[in-house]
């Protein structure tokens, strides 16, 4: 319950297998370049920090991005709340410090160079019980001058918890590092054994100053042009969610994440604000970027399901198709017909019902016309789509494949 938000710190960088670099995993054997896991979806990152990273990963798998940083992160290096509690510890010197993040830790290092004072905390800090969350930390920590006293080999916050617990904390000064929002369930734990805690705020979660990109973001949710949505932190979590409700598409952004669109989180803890909702998530077993992306790879993948048409083999994407191992990308419209003609494979879907599908086609039944020609000729497949005279047009299905999913002989 108490991990640190992964985005701010813990994480190693991505091994090349574990992100993506190395060799491009494929599909087809088609003549022209393998597919790729991600080619023909579109995956949302709302990530502030490591963004740029994250979306490269994605794009080196195939995704098209929609990068929308949800929060930015403001620093402290003048805040009079930091002064004020550095100053304090300094005077007061805490039996205990827990370092959360490598970027806070060193930012308070450096906010407290700048006033003059650094020399005197790391005089206090060498002779306190220091505690790492994660890897990265300990390195801030020892490149600071420091030695941890000890780190959980789960990275959890749970863990660090359950081992001040254990150890007891009454009558003893605990300073924690803050992350960007309290770790109320934290730090009531340690007050109820006893402890006076002290939070260190080195940064704060402000929202961004160009709310643009999480309006399109949003947009992109409730229209289901996105296939996943990505999550790095449970505060951009929070505050997509709390967006949504200031336009009041809030139930419409939950709707599409229980849905189509897939929310995938670093970590659990970055999970919370969605499952409070009754959003279902999904959480690579080690929370990282790069076990985040394999993941995105096996999931999206795997919910699309393979259709045996006029002896090909369909699989439709976000935006793109796979024919036969082959990507080709499609129109948007020519994809809505697509999805609204392979909701009942082999059957005819009437021109009206087809009219309903397409984005923005008014009544005109010849715009289905139309966007069905400019489909036809992005498949380079004609015979894929059969028109049935005066009724509508029909997926060819397999006939055994459509004997076999309707229970005829």
């Amino acid at each position: 319950m108490y991990e640190q938000q992964q985005e701010h710190g813990g994480e190693r960088e991505p091994t090349a297998s574990e992100s993506g670099a190395g060799p491009e995993a494929g599909t087809g054997p088609g003549p022209g370049p393998a597919v790729r896991p991600l080619d023909g979806f579109t995956v949302g990152v709302t990530a502030a920090r490591r963004a740029e990273e994250l979306g490269a990963l994605l794009e080196r798998r195939g995704a098209q991005v929609l990068h929308a940083p949800a929060l930015r992160i403001v620093p402290l290096p003048d805040d009079t709340e930091l002064l004020a509690v550095t100053r304090d510890l300094i005077e007061h010197v805490p039996d205990i410090v827990i370092a959360t993040t490598a970027i806070g830790f060193r930012g308070w290092i450096e906010a407290a160079e700048g006033w003059g004072l650094g020399e005197s905390l790391l005089d206090r800090l060498t002779g306190v019980e220091l505690l790492a969350r994660g890897p990265k930390v300990r390195g801030a920590i020892r490149a600071a001058g420091l030695t941890e006293k000890w780190s959980p080999a789960s990275e959890s916050m749970a863990e660090v918890l359950d081992r001040l617990l254990a150890e007891g904390v009454a009558g003893r000064r605990v300073a924690l590092q803050l992350h960007g929002e309290p770790l109320p369930g934290f730090v009531e734990a340690l007050r109820a054994g006893g402890a006076e805690v002290v939070g260190v705020p080195v940064y704060r979660w402000m929202p961004p100053e160009d709310i643009g990109p999480v309006d399109r973001l949003l947009d992109a949710v409730t229209g289901r042009g996105l296939d996943a949505v990505t999550f790095t932190s449970a505060p951009a979590a929070a505050s997509l969610l709390r967006r949504a409700g200031e336009r009041g598409i809030r139930e419409e952004v939950l709707a599409a994440l229980r849905g189509e669109v897939l929310p995938v989180c670093v970590g659990p803890v970055t999970a919370v604000p969605l499952q409070a909702e009754d959003v279902p998530t999904l959480q690579p077993e080690r929370f990282r970027l790069g076990p985040l992306v394999q993941l995105l790879c096996r999931e999206l993948p795997g919910r699309v399901r393979p259709l045996p048409v006029a002896g090909r083999r369909l699989e439709i994407r976000g935006h793109a198709v796979v024919l036969d191992g082959e990507l080709r990308p499609v129109p948007p419209a020519g994809m809505a017909l697509l999805r609204a003609l392979a909701r009942r494979p082999g059957w005819v879907v009437s021109r009206a019902d087809l009219l309903r599908a397409l984005p923005g086609a008014g009544r005109d039944e010849h715009a289905v016309e139309t966007a069905m020609a400019r489909l036809r000729v992005a498949l380079g497949a004609p015979k894929l789509i059969q028109t049935v005279v005066k009724r509508g047009y029909r997926l060819s299905l397999d006939p055994r494949a459509e004997t076999d999913k309707y229970g005829g002989e």
